[in-house]
């Protein structure tokens, strides 16, 4: 996982709006590497999704507009590209599975027709060669008779299956980066258990570097190598997966890994809240946009705003506060989920 394929460099994206500009995403930076998993975690809101938008060049505009930075594949800014060139890109070396697949698909449009579609464009085969295609990809991610229900359409789908296409849809021309938009949501842990599965096995065989964009701490425990921590459009911690749950380093972190429900704990406890809610994005304040939710928080935290410093080798993070030496600090648990 030496291979760099990807690297954001201090993205900004805003959206003008009658509230006013909203800061959607601020100064974020991160690499990915070649068959490596990156999780992208944080509550809704947080600009996850925004970030990989910007990526691909999907960001709606207007109101949206990617205000600076890059967006280098393979040492090429993304950003910089003209619209054929970046679409030469887009679902060919860079895919993404949305996160509803039933919005995703097209309710008009057969599985055959959208799958053979993409790779008639992007490998230019003919409609023979992409329908023998589509039919072994769709086997591939494990649905039955793939060469009859290639011909139905995504109401004929329970979720689990709609996502399933999306995912064979997405490596149908064995992409280079994969951008997984919260791909379990809604699904039971059954399917969701096959999902991770799948992703995990196809990125085995093809060396797919993956982005994992999620809220569930147990989907990053049990996928991802490295994860980023997003708050109010910024990184507040980056961290390997098993350093962030063995010792996380932001009362951000801390507090999302301790709403997670565990076995060892009695079923009579409570979980942790993270109190408040998240800050209003047109008007963050001048110092750390945790500062109101924080339990730790410290008078310079309302005017100075933290930036991410290393604090191990394998970790940085946006906090003048040292949770090294706090007791809760390492009472989260292993990297177990």
């Amino acid at each position: 996982m030496n291979e760099k394929i990807l690297e954001v460099k201090d993205l900004q994206v805003r959206f003008d709006t009658e509230e006013g500009c909203v800061q959607a995403v601020d100064r974020v930076n991160f690499t990915l590497h070649r068959g490596e998993t990156l999780g992208l975690v944080g509550e809704s809101g947080c600009g996850k999704s925004v970030t990989n938008l910007a990526v691909l060049g999907l960001v709606p505009s207007p109101p949206g507009k990617i205000y600076g930075g890059e967006v280098l594949y393979r040492g090429k800014d993304l950003l910089r590209m003209s619209a054929s060139e970046l679409s030469h890109i887009r679902g060919n070396r860079i895919a993404m599975i949305f996160q509803d697949p039933m919005t995703s698909l097209n309710p008009y449009m057969t599985i055959a027709d959208q799958l053979t579609e993409v790779t008639m464009l992007h490998l230019g085969h003919t409609r023979r060669e992409a329908m023998r295609h589509a039919i072994e990809m769709l086997g591939s991610v494990g649905i039955a008779s793939p060469d009859r229900r290639i011909d139905e359409y995504p109401h004929q789908f329970s979720g689990g299956m709609r996502q399933r296409v999306m995912i064979a849809m997405a490596l149908t021309c064995q992409p280079e980066v994969l951008i997984a938009d919260e791909p379990t949501t809604a699904l039971d842990v059954t399917i969701q258990a096959q999902i991770l599965e799948l992703m995990k096995q196809l990125q085995a065989a093809e060396g797919t570097a993956i982005i994992m964009i999620t809220h569930d701490m147990g989907v990053v425990a049990s996928i991802c190598h490295r994860v980023d921590v997003m708050y109010a459009g910024r990184i507040v911690e980056q961290a390997t997966c098993e350093e962030l749950f063995k010792h996380p380093r932001h009362p951000y972190t801390l507090g999302l890994l301790e709403s997670v429900p565990r076995i060892e704990k009695s079923s009579a406890g409570r979980l942790e809240a993270i109190d408040g809610q998240p800050p209003d994005l047109v008007a963050l304040p001048a110092g750390c946009a945790f500062e109101p939710r924080c339990r730790f928080s410290e008078e310079r935290c309302i005017d100075e705003r933290p930036i991410l410093r290393r604090v191990t080798s394998s970790s940085e993070t946006a906090c003048f506060f040292d949770l090294e030496n706090h007791s809760q600090g390492s009472s989260t648990g292993g990297s177990d989920g």
